[in-house]
């Protein structure tokens, strides 16, 4: 059974695009296993909600190993070139989605591919899992597996399929097609920090269908080992993530909030942004939420302490209690600029 929010943490009830959150803090794609393993060493039942590892149509060892490393102590963060390795869609929903109507928090899928067609795939079929396991999830306070999907268009570790991302044209392209593939199922679209025009992208991606953002995915980097003169990494490069990249999230988060989410606001649809990148500490998400987040999501941090995001939960209700606001929502994007 879903637990209620406590009264201490009422501050922290999060409305994400129609998706109801106990609190802001998600857990990121492929930092927490396939699904709900991180159940056994975090309560799940006192986070907002877990984001799967990202599900292709057929399954994938991904990139050889070495495939993560720390950035080095000059660097605050960690590299990973995992390579999109998932056990493959249909294996997923039978083996692996009939748990998540009994986990006690919102479950996000998060969808990837190599070609328009093979998103479709996989977000029909997550989709499809969905309207299933609606009646199941009847006696679970109303809710439904996956609560919602998150299309990744910005993994930089493969060589294909990241380019939906990457420009207006195609990232409208992509959503056309997935978009009637999701029915009622809630869309998310997980933005590449390296992307030339973020908000032309994200325009596009909210005009073709999006119910929401998240932004960033990792940055696409490299670390050599100086003695052998060999890449530190199989794949050579990799994503960087961590508190390195925290900076550069927020400055696009607080772009995209300022220049389309709170006008799509205006215009009477809500448009959040789920922020991504460095968040170790309770300071970290306010940053996020101040530029314009609805809720954040951690990753790297849960390597060090898996236990951080409670931290960072406490952290923020006091913060909200210090702002002296009734819930976490009127901080959205109230950066003083």
């Amino acid at each position: 059974m879903r637990a209620e929010p406590t009264p201490e943490n009422r501050a922290l009830v999060t409305d994400l695009a129609g998706v109801a959150l106990r609190n802001p803090v998600l857990l990121a794609a492929g930092t927490c296993g396939t699904l709900d393993e991180f159940g056994e060493v975090l309560d799940l039942s006192r986070i907002g909600g877990v984001v799967s590892k990202s599900i292709t149509p057929e399954a994938r060892e991904g990139n050889p190993w070495p495939r993560i490393l720390d950035a080095g102590d000059r660097v605050s963060g960690m590299l990973n070139a995992i390579g999109l390795a998932n056990p493959g869609v249909d294996a997923f929903v039978h083996d692996y989605l009939p748990s998540a109507v009994l986990m006690p928090c919102a479950v996000i899928c998060s969808a990837a591919g190599f070609s328009v067609d093979d998103y479709v795939r996989v977000v029909g079929a997550l989709a499809e899992a969905e309207d299933r396991d609606r009646a199941a999830a009847r006696g679970v306070h109303g809710l439904h597996v996956p609560a919602a999907i998150e299309l990744n268009v910005s993994c930089p570790n493969v060589r294909t399929g990241t380019e939906f991302g990457h420009a207006p044209e195609t990232m409208a392209e992509l959503m056309r097609a997935v978009r009637p593939a999701a029915g009622r199922t809630k869309l998310f679209v997980k933005l590449s920090p390296l992307t030339p025009d973020v908000v032309g992208v994200a325009r596009a991606a909210a005009e073709a269908g999006a119910d929401g953002l998240t932004i960033a995915n990792t940055v696409a980097a490299m670390a050599i080992d100086v003695r052998t003169r060999k890449p530190r990494l199989a794949n050579v490069t990799g994503g960087l993530s961590g508190p390195a990249v925290h900076p550069l999230a927020v400055r696009l988060v607080h772009a995209v909030h300022t220049k389309l989410a709170r006008d799509f606001h205006g215009k009477g649809k809500h448009l959040p942004i789920v922020g991504v990148g460095g968040v170790s500490h309770w300071e970290d998400a306010a940053e996020f939420v101040l530029a314009g987040a609805s809720a954040v999501q951690m990753g790297t941090a849960l390597y060090a302490d898996p236990r951080s995001p409670l931290r960072v939960i406490k952290g923020l209700r006091k913060w909200c209690e210090a702002q002296g606001v009734m819930n976490m929502s009127e901080l959205v994007g109230a950066v003083r600029v």
